[in-house]
Parts: C-alpha cells; sequence; structure tokens
C-alpha cells in the first residue's frame, strides 16, 4: 500500500493483538508493527496459529499511524526499543540499512531453505547497495482503472472495450476517445460532441492524472512505462531520474492536454475548504467522474459503494500491444537490535510463508506476496462482490515490474512534488523537466 511520509509527531498507538509494548521483545515475545490497520488484523490471524504451534510464544503486533510510524521507529533505534520486525517502505531502505539498524537476511534465508522464487514480486527491491538482502516481500500493489458501470452503459461505451483499451502519446489511442465520450458538460454535451463546453463539466470522463505524484504510480506511470520509460537510469538504486526523457515529456504533455480539453479535473478542483481531497471513491460514487486510476488497495471500497455498480479494468495496451505495470512491494524488516533474532526470524519467515499469506491474504485488504495465497484471495473476495481478477492476471502475464529502491525518499519527494504540481498548474513549462532531473541527481548522491 502507498504510504504518505512521516510527519514529526507522536500519536498513541494502537495494540492490535497481545498486551503491547514499543520495547522489543525477549525470552519468547516477539514485537512486530505496522503501519496499516487492515494488515494488523489480518496477520493477526496469523498471529493466533504461530502461536499455537510455538507454545509459550507471545507475538505482540502493533499499529501506529503512518504519519507517526518512521518518526517513532527512528526514536526506537535511537533509544534502543524499536520493534523486533517491522513492515517498511522501500524509500526507507537506504537510511536504515546505512545506519546498520536492519539485520541483513542472506544466512538466515539459506539456513532456513526459504525459496526466493516463490514471491511474485518485490524481492529484489529488498537487496541494498551492499548486495545483501534486509526484507522480505510482505505485499504488493498496482493501479487499475476503475468505471461506473451505469455511466458506461448510458454513454454507449461497452465494458468489454475498457477492458482492452490501448493507449499512445500521439493521439491518446482508444483511451483518449473513451475519455472524451464519457465527459458530460453542464448543458448534456459529452466531450466527442459538437458544442461541447470545457468549463462547464458536470462529469469528468477520467479522475485527476495530473500532479498526483512525482513517480505516477495511480495516475500516468502505467501509460509511459508502455514506452519502454523507466523512472531511474538504473532499475534499482538511480542516480538520476528520466524527466527529460522525450518519451517522458510527450506523454506528460498529453496528461496535461486532458485536463486543457476538460476530460480530467485540473489540480484543487476537488478539495475541500480544509484543502483536503476528496477521496476518488466518492468521486466515482457521486458520479462526478466517470472512470479514476486508482490503487489496488482501494478495491474493496470500490466495490462497496452503496447503490453503485464499479467494475474493473486493467491499465492500458501500449504502442506494442502490452501492458506494463509498476508495482509497490513493502517489505518485512528485522531490527538489527533485536534481543531475540532467531524467534522473531521464525515468525518473520513465517509471515512470508504461503500459509500465513493465504491466512491474512483471505481478507483482501492487501495483496499476498505468494501466487497461491493470492488466488485464494482473490475467490475469497469474489464472495463479497469484490472481483480482483484484472489485478491477479498481471501476475500471471507477468506485466508487473517493481518500483526503484532509491536513497534519500523523502528529500526526493519534497522537492520534485512542488516542481511537479507547478507544471500541471500551468505555472512552469517543459523547462521544469531539466530541473526535475537535476534535482534528482543532486539529492540521490547525498550521502
Amino acid at each position: 500500500m502507498k504510504i504518505a511520509a512521516a510527519a514529526l509527531v507522536a500519536a498513541t498507538a494502537l495494540v492490535v493483538a497481545g498486551c503491547g509494548s514499543s520495547d522489543t521483545g525477549s525470552g519468547n515475545a516477539v514485537n512486530w508493527w505496522t503501519w496499516d490497520d487492515k494488515q494488523a488484523v489480518a496477520y493477526g490471524e496469523c498471529e493466533k496459529a504461530f502461536e499455537a504451534a510455538n507454545p509459550g510464544t507471545d507475538v505482540k503486533i502493533t499499529r501506529y499511524n503512518v504519519d507517526d510510524y518512521f518518526t517513532k521507529l527512528t526514536a526506537g533505534f535511537v533509544a534502543g526499543t524499536a520493534p523486533d520486525a517491522f513492515q517498511n517502505s522501500v524509500q526507507f531502505l537506504q537510511a536504515y540499512a546505512s545506519q546498520h539498524q536492519l539485520m541483513p537476511l542472506d544466512d538466515l534465508i539459506a539456513k532456513s531453505s526459504v525459496d526466493m522464487k516463490k514471491f511474485s514480486v518485490g524481492v529484489d527491491t529488498w537487496k541494498f547497495t551492499d548486495g545483501k538482502q534486509y526484507g522480505l516481500p510482505l505485499d504488493w500493489a498496482a493501479s487499475g482503472l476503475y468505471y461506473n458501470a451505469d455511466m458506461l452503459a448510458k454513454a454507449g461505451v461497452a465494458e468489454a472495450d475498457v477492458q482492452k483499451l490501448t493507449w499512445n502519446p500521439d493521439d491518446g489511442g482508444t483511451f483518449d476517445k473513451v475519455v472524451a465520450r464519457l465527459t458530460i458538460d453542464k448543458n448534456g454535451r459529452h466531450g466527442d460532441e459538437a458544442g461541447f463546453d470545457k468549463t462547464q463539466i458536470a462529469t469528468y470522463g477520467i479522475g485527476a492524472m495530473a500532479g498526483r505524484s512525482f513517480i505516477g504510480e495511480t495516475s500516468w506511470a502505467p501509460f509511459v512505462n508502455t514506452l519502454g520509460w523507466r523512472l531511474g537510469d538504473k532499475d534499482q538504486w538511480p542516480t538520476k531520474f528520466n524527466y527529460t526523457d522525450p518519451r517522458f515529456t510527450k506523454t506528460m504533455k498529453w496528461v496535461l492536454s486532458l485536463t486543457e480539453r476538460g476530460f480530467s479535473p485540473k489540480l484543487g478542483t476537488f478539495t475541500t475548504g480544509n484543502q483536503s481531497t476528496i477521496s476518488d471513491v466518492d468521486l466515482i460514487g457521486s458520479g462526478k467522474v466517470a472512470m479514476t486510476m486508482g490503487g489496488s488497495w482501494s478495491a474493496p471500497s470500490f466495490g462497496k459503494i452503496p447503490g453503485v455498480k464499479v467494475g474493473i479494468a486493467p491499465t492500458v495496451l501500449g504502442p506494442d500491444g502490452k501492458r506494463s505495470v509498476l508495482s509497490n512491494s513493502n517489505g518485512n524488516n528485522i531490527w538489527a537490535g533485536t534481543k531475540n533474532p532467531d524467534l522473531t526470524w521464525k515468525w518473520v519467515s513465517y509471515m512470508g510463508s504461503e500459509e500465513c499469506q493465504t491466512k491474512a491474504g483471505a481478507t483482501g485488504t492487501f495483496f499476498p506476496s505468494i501466487p497461491a495465497s493470492m488466488d485464494n484471495t482473490v475467490t475469497a473476495m469474489k464472495t463479497q462482490g469484490v472481483d480482483l481478477t484484472v489485478f491477479n492476471q498481471y501476475v500471471k502475464d507477468g506485466v508487473l515490474y517493481p518500483s526503484s529502491a532509491y536513497a534519500n525518499g523523502s528529500a526526493v519527494q519534497s522537492a520534485e512534488q512542488p516542481l511537479f504540481e507547478a507544471y500541471f498548474a500551468g505555472q512552469r513549462s517543459d523547462d521544469v523537466f531539466a530541473e526535475m532531473e537535476r534535482v534528482s541527481q543532486e539529492i540521490l548522491a547525498k550521502n
């Protein structure tokens, strides 16, 4: 699941299982932290099974709000009270590994004969620049196209056609045509009809595509990636981001054209008085947008909008007829200062087993990293009316590629995001991309 940058404030922990303490485990106790309330509950099923198989063992699962999570981890490292193991986002791998706060897992993996090939995505993401493996994949996520089925029907767009949308940066392919058709102005004219008023929109054909993030996981990345573009000059630990690549700049111009033509909302269109953004789920539910790019983690929420039938389509087919989908994968790390490394590894490796992933994944609140467990998640969620087949097909078709691990993640985000937003707000021209690339090179090179 995607995370926000950590805020430098403290909060009260929600102890999901066990009596809970921020102190590291000792004896027969293991502390594991997460920022995801849903995964805290889901992995509680594994906790029960693990404790039953290991009498006398006490696994304590603690969840902190994401805004406080990484600040608390850092404070725990300094004070010597960090959890034995914890969920981590790859943007913090460089900082923690270089500070020797993470335990390398290579010897433990070899000793336990853990087959790393069983994971569908994310293994290489958790290798540091020293070549060592510091995490086991805990989950994975990708983007999909969510659409209001009734709106498609009223516009004369077949759901089958949305399942195989094509795209190219020259004319936008069938994706562009469908988005135009689904856009309706306040006079009832569609975006592909004469007299359409792009300044008075009742329903946007596609939700926000501009300025969401400098990585574009749930907006433009599945488009530009079909051209062979990748964020970094290297798959892992890049020295710069490829923002001046002609494939990228051409795609960004097309994304900007969606807002200029009235097909997609401009930055700030759907914000409340306190500047918080109205969720994509609410926008689909209210009919403000007909389709939207969204994360796989939102599928249960989209599937349970009262009175609205929401379908899920895969990302677009590129000029070569293939998809290319960025996948984020969180990892499970062990703190180098744990007082109980053997039992902690036993718990972490169990969390990475098919048995545990199947138990936890049955909730449908995250995607297991093991294909067989993911199959079970899809089956379980179908009984609740949520069809995750699209996402599972990515794995089977081999179109996922892992997000890049890179240095100084928070600093990169803080520097790049305002520049990116300035471009889509019309405050900067194409020259911003050269600045963004230069800034990335400077920050990535810092120790």
